[in-house]
């Protein structure tokens, strides 16, 4: 029996999900943040469950050949970074497992399928955003991430997958308000009405250098704020746009629907290929814009466009991919239920000069039938749902409209394996997952998964 404050001595024999080291002792497994396969490692049991465990690593006895030191000052504490202590070659491995092991054991599918990873040759400073949460804690201003599964905020200096110029705005943010006694809306986790900021969100154009700072408040009035302007004018290179998003609500929801251009420009403006896009507080942008290129041009590919298709692209967002699949298709039709997503989705398409793309406000696996029904078919239907993966009726709607080819792009392997098993049901084949790798140093891994409609005895 495992016993909780006792130290063991373990052998890491896989990794989980999470990119945590897993011990067993007598079959029950340990959970070990930190290890990395085929170490052996010191740990010291914290939480004892009824079919596994958790273990704080104390050492580590038998290094792996990819472990390295972390960069990061603050990484033991802050819960971004998870894997940095892999080599990235490491990482990628890691990742390509997790995906084949969800591909097999939830999809019921070939591993064989899964492509290694696409990655990055620099896995450091891809972020083009970032969104800081600011607090008191223990009587000390904090500005930072939070600590692994808490609301503790840990201060930093420097964020080595940010931009730079992220870390300079967050200094500056950080004297301003002591400075000037500018008190922040969470003391020690807690929110509290009588204070002011919540957050802090930096955006940059890669392509543009073009910069966005965004003070997150609970009012729509902030004392000495021209001091704020001036200094973030004065010493940050390449600002267009500081706005004040007020958010007035005890909520976990970082923007309010509230925005407040205090100086500039009410956007930023970056490409992704030679496509344009004008990005506010609210828009929805892929942060890391090197590997987004990679994702959608894979995407593009697998599409197989000639110029004479019908796409549908479901969840289409601010329509990133709808414009990509424009290049080729003959109609791209997106789908997406946040109405402020599709009014930048219209604009985005305008200022591309695109005029073969069309956008609905709705459910994906509501609306897709409608046009169906109305005798507009699709060839291609492309998908990239949210992390929980696609509705069971939109599932159901695309084995019924029976495209020649389905996309999906997934940000999590667990629900798109669970998909990719319910699309086989429905006709359809897996050709190929191809993972690329948009968050280095993280355990995230993003897909793009090719399927072809397979053909009936009366279709042959």
């Amino acid at each position: 029996m495992v016993e909780k404050n006792k130290e063991y001595i373990l052998d890491i024999i896989s990794i989980g999900y999470e990119g945590e080291g897993i011990a067993k002792i007598e079959g029950y497994p340990i959970f070990i943040e930190g290890a990395i396969l085929g170490e052996k490692v010191k740990v010291l049991i914290v939480k004892v469950k009824k079919n596994y465990a958790y273990g704080k690593l104390l050492e580590v006895i038998e290094p792996s050949s990819e472990r390295v030191e972390p960069k990061c000052g603050i990484y033991k504490r802050c819960g971004g970074c998870t894997v940095q202590h892999m080599s990235y070659k490491k990482q990628l491995d890691y990742k390509f497992e997790r995906v084949k092991d969800c591909i097999t054991k939830i999809g019921g599918l070939s591993e064989e399928l899964v492509k290694y990873p696409i990655g990055m040759d620099n896995p450091e400073r891809y972020r083009n955003k970032v969104q800081l949460p600011v607090g008191m804690v223990k009587g000390k201003l904090n500005i930072g991430f939070y600590a692994s599964r808490s609301h503790n905020i840990i201060d930093l200096d420097t964020c080595l997958i940010q931009d730079k110029v992220a870390d300079r705005v967050t200094n500056l943010a950080r004297q301003w308000m002591l400075k000037y006694n500018i008190q922040p809306a969470s003391v020690d986790g807690v929110f509290s009405k009588k204070g002011l900021i919540r957050h802090i969100m930096i955006r940059k154009g890669f392509t543009t250098n073009e910069v966005m700072v965004v003070l997150v408040a609970t009012k729509d009035k902030v004392p000495y704020i021209n001091e704020f302007i001036n200094e973030i004018v004065e010493k940050i290179d390449g600002i267009k746009s500081i706005v004040l998003n007020v958010n007035k609500e005890n909520t976990n929801v970082i923007l309010g629907q509230e925005c407040i251009t205090l100086w500039g420009e009410d956007t930023i403006t970056d490409y992704i290929d030679h496509f344009k896009f004008n990005i506010s507080p609210l828009s929805f942008f892929q942060v890391n814009p090197v590997q987004t290129e990679k994702l959608y041009s894979k995407a593009l590919e697998y599409a197989g466009l000639t110029g004479e298709e019908t796409v549908f692209d479901a969840y289409c967002g601010t329509g990133t991919i709808t414009l990509f699949l424009s290049q080729k298709a003959k109609k791209v039709y997106g789908v997406e239920i946040i109405e402020p997503a599709i009014i930048n989705a219209r604009e985005n398409a305008r200022i591309n000069n695109i005029e073969n793309a069309e956008f609905f406000v709705g459910k994906s696996e509501e609306v897709i039938p409608e046009l169906i029904e109305k005798g507009i078919v699709p060839e291609v239907i492309v998908v990239d749902p949210p992390r929980k993966g696609c509705d069971i009726k939109l599932l159901e709607a695309i084995g019924k409209a029976k495209p020649e080819k389905v996309v999906y792009v997934s940000c999590d392997p667990s629900t798109l394996a669970r998909d990719l098993k319910i699309l086989e049901e429905q006709g359809y084949k897996t050709e190929e997952v191809q993972p690329v790798d948009m968050f280095p140093m993280t355990s995230h891994i993003e897909n793009v998964t090719l399927l072809i409609k397979e053909q009936s005895d009366e279709e042959k």
